[in-house]
């Protein structure tokens, strides 16, 4: 779309707004949105719109002449909160709106596209089994069916995994495919070399498409692992949509109680990194081993 383009439909929305689109008006349009994206250092070209997900919000402030704003940047910076991001009259400022809802639709896609197989295949280099899930919308209404392997599923993790392994891992998309895309690279091997370095014997690591948590309680039983982890995608939020969660547990079982589960969760770029959560996870799991507990049995 040129600036031609652009400026035609600002004028046809003006007009059926009953604002007569001449050129000055147009112009203040323009101003007016230049002025407010200027506050954030985002310069506006003609016939061009910024991306606003690309704005750090945690060094956002628009609050106009605060009495302390300089104290309560220095406390935003420690937490991606949207806070003191100012009104107009009533109501939200426009950029701000913006962001909530690109970053509500980055959730949503998020929840609903599928994860690409040939990233678990190529760049994870793992096989992946299926729950009793049939599609994402069976996965979303359907918890209890995410939480059981198919027959199928079942005879291969039989056929292809280690048996009685010391720690289980496994990977699965979850209510977040991007957080699996964005972290599971970089995790996998962290937790996997800090295992080693405390000569842990570690499983076949394989991918769990459409899984809750639960069902690393049945592949535990399958495979008769001490402890079993589960690196799974959180539900998006609006802080960002690609947080990771590991799940683990000392000789889990089906219908165990929730209370038996450790977990380190917001993993992500803005969060704890990959690295550093894959060595506190290994860490957590010698510990685990060392006095066969987990959740809230397990006291450090």
């Amino acid at each position: 779309m040129d600036a031609k383009d652009l400026r035609q439909i600002i004028e046809q929305v003006l007009c059926e707004m009953n604002i007569t689109g001449d050129s000055s008006q147009t112009g203040s349009l323009t101003s007016a949105v230049q002025s407010a994206l200027g506050k954030t250092g985002t310069v506006i070209e003609e016939g061009f719109i910024p991306d606003v997900t690309e704005d750090d919000i945690k060094a956002q402030y628009l609050v106009e002449n605060p009495r302390y704003g300089d104290a309560f940047l220095e406390l935003k910076l420690r937490a991606p909160c949207r806070l003191g991001i100012g009104k107009a009259g009533a109501r939200y400022k426009t950029l701000p709106l913006l962001q909530f809802r690109a970053a509500h639709s980055a959730a949503q896609d998020a929840c609903f596209h599928d994860i690409d197989l040939d990233f678990v295949k190529d760049k994870l280099g793992l096989f992946y089994v299926q729950t009793q899930c049939d599609n994402k919308d069976n996965y979303l209404t359907r918890p209890d069916l995410g939480r059981k392997l198919t027959a199928e599923a079942q005879k291969t993790i039989k056929d292809k995994c280690k048996k009685n392994p010391t720690v289980q891992l496994v990977v699965s998309d979850g209510l977040s495919g991007s957080a699996v895309a964005a972290n599971a690279a970089d995790l996998l091997p962290a937790i996997v070399q800090g295992l080693a370095s405390f000569k842990i014997d570690v499983g076949t690591t394989f991918f769990v498409k459409y899984g809750r948590v639960g069902v690393m309680d049945e592949i535990s039983e399958l495979l008769g692992a001490d402890v079993t982890c589960i690196l799974i995608g959180e539900r998006p939020g609006l802080i960002t949509a690609e947080s990771l969660s590991a799940y683990f547990a000392y000789k889990a079982t089906v219908g165990m109680p929730e209370a038996r589960r450790n977990v380190v969760s917001n993993i992500h770029k803005a969060g704890t990194s990959p690295a550093e959560a894959g060595a506190h996870i290994a860490e957590m799991i010698k510990v685990m081993l060392e006095k066969k507990a987990s959740g809230t049995d397990l006291k450090f």
